[in-house]
């Protein structure tokens, strides 16, 4: 019987095999290959009932974990502790079991009603590099022929099959965690760095400001961010895209400014391979990019009337054309702006479309010049020491006297103007302590860009009658900003708001300056 079956067998066994290995190799899914590798025994291999069972790494048990003859649906999983039944005593001997008739064997527990009792059963280990896996258990679709045997050499090269997929399925889903454990990593980073703690401040203006970003983070609104240079706006478009139900989507960004109307159509919107000269491939532009997630473009006020038409179709249709294409482009993109220009006048003058300033200034947010918040100063300037002094791989300390002397100047620059000074100090710093002396500001001055730009407060002097008349105000005096301060609320009636007006500071200002310079106010 050996001899006439053998052939046969081996075709059927050399079948199968390829069969096996051709599903193994098609898909890393390895719930779904298993199944199809049990179907394929099966159908060709005449190997009925196909189970396997998987080691639990933590327990130290076999579960069941792919059945081929039950209903999946129906099907509850099943365990086998050590030395518990057939598959039990493989998992303790970890040897290959084959058994003739399996009715015949009392360790036999049938806990799962699948088994046929009048036929051969074979359970081999699946191993991966030494260590127990798994098993995989079978039943040959016709009683004992003599060649139980090869059937179990053949069950055996299947498991080994079988186990070299586990090895590279573990492999994937090692690699596959690491790689989610990294992204997941990047991502609080990047939101810890872009989000509200690097927005600092607690004057009433940034509490707004803070406010208004939790509200619109929530919502795909359009976002117009208005103020003058230096005053964090984009900080502010990284806060509420981090803090947005689009925070996993891309963040893209272009500055307006920066390139010419002929680059900006086709960074923007792309082109297709051919459109013009040095187009040797299709791109995607920024649009497509952000798809998905936030688009920030800078400086919006900066492009041309032309071009504004071109932007106003994709924030109202939501659909480009790239250039030297015919066909439209479906793109889902929360669009951020920002400008430091005043775009009312520029609508005036004809320079900025009006649907188009209608359709991004849905919620404007004006973060607040440094002048309006002096008293966040500190807290500024402690931050960007921080960060300088990780530049600088030292500890970096301002003086008493030297947040004095950043208190003084009124900050046209505002926060990018601190930084560069206090950049500046820190290079000039020796020892990392940062004093009055080496604080070198750039004297206020009105600009396009900045044009609110404050004149340096005057310094006061008592006149001799006390009279408290302005006249009394001399700008040349040579005195301490506290003496100052001080004469001018004498001089004031210690009303604050009226010694704010001989300063030429804003009544915040003077409140910040009172509470620094520790003067007690009198109460007349």
């Amino acid at each position: 019987m050996m001899d006439t079956g053998s052939p046969k067998l081996l075709r059927t066994q050399y079948e199968t095999l390829f069969r096996v290995s051709q599903v193994l190799s098609r898909s890393l899914d390895f719930q779904h290959t298993l199944r199809e590798v049990l179907r394929s025994l099966e159908i060709t291999g005449h190997l009925t009932r196909a189970m396997v069972s998987v080691v639990d790494p933590d327990a130290g048990d076999l579960t069941v974990h792919a059945v081929h003859g039950l209903d999946a649906e129906t099907f509850e999983p099943v365990r086998y502790q050590p030395g518990e039944g057939l598959l039990g005593v493989l998992l303790e001997g970890k040897r290959t079991i084959a058994i003739a008739r399996l009715g015949d064997d009392p360790r036999f527990l049938n806990r799962l009603g699948l088994y046929d009792k009048d036929l051969p059963f074979i359970a081999v280990p699946i191993q991966v590099g030494g260590a127990l896996q798994g098993v995989l258990a079978v039943q040959p679709d016709q009683p004992d022929d003599g060649l139980l045997e090869e059937r179990v050499h053949f069950v055996e090269m299947v498991a080994n099959l079988i186990g070299q997929s586990v090895r590279l399925s573990l492999e994937v889903e090692t690699e596959r965690k690491a790689l989610a454990e990294e992204r997941d990593t990047l991502r609080r980073t990047v939101r810890q760095k872009h989000g509200f703690d690097n927005l600092v401040g607690h004057s009433a203006p940034m509490r707004r400001i803070f406010d208004q970003i939790r509200l619109v983070s929530k919502w795909p609104t359009t976002v117009l961010i208005r103020g003058e240079t230096g005053t964090g706006k984009e900080l502010i478009a990284n806060a509420i895209h981090y803090n947005s139900p689009r925070a996993r989507g891309p963040y893209v960004r272009l500055n307006c400014a920066s390139l010419p109307e002929t680059l900006l159509e086709t960074e923007l919107f792309g082109h297709e391979k051919g459109a013009f000269t040095g187009a040797v491939a299709s791109r995607k532009g920024r649009f497509e990019m952000a798809d998905g997630g936030t688009l920030f473009l800078d400086e919006i006020g900066e492009i041309s009337p032309a071009f504004q038409a071109k932007l106003l179709r994709v924030l109202q249709e939501g659909e480009l054309e790239r250039v030297g294409a015919g066909r439209t482009v479906k793109v889902d993109v929360r669009l951020i702006a920002a400008t430091h220009r005043d775009l009312e006048a520029a609508v005036e003058a004809g320079d900025f479309r009006e649907d188009l300033y209608y359709r991004l200034n849905v919620m404007p947010i004006l973060p607040p010049p440094l002048r309006e918040r002096m008293e966040d100063l500190p807290e500024i300037a402690r931050h960007l020491l921080d960060r300088l002094g990780g530049v600088q791989s030292r500890p970096l300390t301002l003086t008493g006297a030297a947040q004095r002397r950043l208190a003084q100047h009124h900050w046209p620059g505002n926060i990018r103007e601190l930084e560069n000074c206090l950049e500046r100090a820190a290079v000039m710093s020796l020892d990392g302590d940062i004093d009055a002396e080496l604080i070198r500001v750039d004297k206020p001055r009105a600009t396009s860009r900045n044009p609110v730009a404050v004149a340096p407060a005057p310094t006061l002097k008592i006149s001799a009658d006390g009279d408290g008349n302005d006249d009394a105000i001399d700008p040349g005096a040579e005195q301490s900003e506290r003496q100052r301060v001080v004469a001018a609320l004498e001089q004031a009636g210690w009303v604050q708001a009226r010694a704010a007006r001989l300063l030429g500071m804003t009544p915040r200002q003077i409140a910040y300056r009172i509470q620094t310079l520790n003067i007690e106010v009198r109460q007349i």
